[in-house]
């Protein structure tokens, strides 16, 4: 079906497509349709930061940032769903056009700015959904909070998404939102996560329920930076890391004439440079 879809859709805005796509998938769901868009995959269960799925295949956050579609994208067959990036207050994200396509490098750039409508209306959604499989709630910062009061906005989403979600991850690691990067630096690192791991542990006693944090990191880091990101993820036990975010980086896309588009490159380009920190990750934890 969605080889049928995709002429028309590549004739819209690639934001307004998102839209568009995300909406089908709901009316979809809502009307019994969904089995025409994908069938149930054979279960191939899976152990993952203590949580039991069904399969390993599940949905990275970024494209429902609301919530909003959780039971419709579950439907299709994911082994869990990651929603977000929420905020504590809502944003608009960047100015528009944020989203390009590069079909010949089947690749994405964005640079959409965690536009989001904050996090009580995410939780909203997410407790309205009928899903009970693993959901995931990727947490960030306002775009106007600096860098040194960063952690208060990860504190504040998640003392509020933590009864819901059943993992969190800390996102720090979008080239979207100007500064977000150099929470990786060892020392402040250090200090961001074990401020996280204190609430964590607080959160867990007081709901009787310990749930798993994890950092998501960027793929345009040197290999002395992973040393020191590991070192820091080992002292503090953190449950996980998710290897990567978007790239800025463009070599393999030079000369397509998005390719100077400020924003985070996604998709092919980046798959080798994103499973290299992957595997060197792995063996550094």
């Amino acid at each position: 079906m969605y080889q049928l879809a995709r002429p028309f859709l590549f004739c819209l805005d690639a934001e307004k497509a998102h839209e568009l796509g995300l909406t089908s998938l709901e009316l979809a769901y809502r009307t019994g349709l969904n089995p025409l868009l994908a069938t149930r995959p054979a279960p191939l269960p899976t152990a993952f930061c203590g949580l039991q799925l069904p399969n390993p295949v599940g949905l990275a956050a970024g494209l429902d940032k609301n919530a909003a579609h959780v039971d419709a994208l579950a439907a299709l067959g994911f082994g869990f769903v990651e929603v977000g990036t929420t905020t504590p207050r809502p944003q608009p994200g960047n100015p528009k056009p944020r989203l390009f396509r590069l079909p010949e490098h089947e690749a994405i750039i964005n640079r959409l700015g965690f536009n989001n409508a904050g996090v009580d209306a995410l939780v909203r959604n997410a407790e309205a959904a009928r899903y009970g499989g693993v959901l995931g709630i990727n947490i960030g910062k306002n775009k106007d909070t600096p860098n040194e009061n960063a952690v208060d906005d990860y504190l504040y989403c998640l003392d509020r998404v933590y009864a819901r979600a059943s993992y969190v991850t800390v996102n720090i690691s979008s080239p979207n939102t100007q500064g977000l990067r150099d929470l990786q630096e060892e020392e402040t690192l250090k200090r961001f996560i074990g401020t996280l791991r204190e609430r964590q542990e607080k959160l867990a006693a007081q709901h009787g329920a310990r749930k798993p944090m994890l950092l998501k990191i960027a793929p345009d880091l040197s290999e002395t930076e992973l040393d020191a990101i590991a070192e820091v993820l080992l002292a503090t036990g953190i449950d996980g890391l998710i290897c990567t975010n978007t790239t800025i980086a463009r070599d393999a896309v030079a000369g397509h004439r998005h390719a100077n588009e400020a924003g985070g490159l996604s998709g092919r380009p980046v798959f080798a440079r994103s499973t290299a920190v992957l595997a060197g990750m792995a063996r550094r934890l």
